[in-house]
């Protein structure tokens, strides 16, 4: 499970003025939830899984991650890669998980449900932009997390890419059962992954707007009934969406 309180998170801006990101945010997932975060940019979305993820401890707040007793682990998948290209793919995976003899069994067992194990030995330079995301979804996933934080991991794919993609974490999700809390500012892509779907404010961001979503699975945001759950969102909230631009653009193969 998953418990965020955030009274207040300021920090100083470019000009050196204090700029408040967060005040007054309460979200909450329960164990094995899918909920994703939306909102305009400059809410504090990101802000809000750094301090979430430990990144970011200087936050008027408190985090309960996990039920007493149970594993902690919190993986976090960035906007971009960030793989080690001094190591190979497996070796990236193994940076997080371990040199156990059963986090390498895990780590290859990923990488062949990435469809990757036929590179698993290479660099990551010799890889596409798409094949390297997959191997960073691997890798967030080698440890079993307790909690996912995924601060828009499939931005800047194509769409074919990213629903692959997509596709991909869902299925990995439904099998380790992980509480994942998935920023990003498509709301198209959030409807076909939620459970939930939690929108923030302007900044200072916080919940103004939770919405679970039964739309049964899998699902795409190209799904005709995403699409009219997103045209009714639309209608119903005008003033909450108007910030919201759709994603998914993007050169990367």
């Amino acid at each position: 499970m998953l418990e965020v309180t955030i009274n207040r998170k300021s920090y100083a801006d470019r000009g050196g003025r204090p700029h408040v990101a967060l005040a007054g945010l309460e979200l909450c997932a329960a164990p094995g939830e899918f909920v994703c975060v939306v909102g305009p940019s400059g809410c504090g979305k990101s802000t809000l899984l750094n301090a979430v993820g430990g990144l970011d401890h200087d936050v008027d707040g408190r985090m309960r991650i996990g039920a007493p007793g149970a594993s902690h682990e919190t993986g976090f998948m960035f906007q971009d890669p960030r793989l080690m290209p001094w190591l190979t793919v497996l070796d990236n995976v193994l940076l997080v998980g371990g040199q156990s003899p059963e986090a390498r069994e895990r780590a290859i067992n990923l990488l062949r449900a990435m469809e990757l194990g036929d590179v698993m030995h290479a660099y990551p330079g010799r890889l596409s932009g798409g094949m390297q995301r997959r191997v960073a979804l691997a890798r967030a996933f080698v440890i079993e997390p307790a909690v996912l934080l995924m601060d828009e991991p499939f931005v800047s794919l194509d769409v074919p890419t990213a629903n692959r993609l997509r596709g991909m974490l869902v299925e990995l999700w439904q099998r380790c059962r992980s509480t994942v809390l998935f920023v990003t500012h498509d709301l198209r892509e959030a409807l076909s992954l939620a459970d939930r779907v939690c929108f923030l404010s302007p900044a200072p961001g916080h919940v103004v707007l939770e919405l679970p979503v039964d739309l049964p699975r899998p699902r795409s945001p190209e799904d005709s009934n995403v699409a009219q759950l997103y045209a009714r969102l639309l209608a119903e909230h005008p003033e909450i969406l108007a910030g919201l631009a759709d994603g998914g653009a993007g050169k990367e193969q």
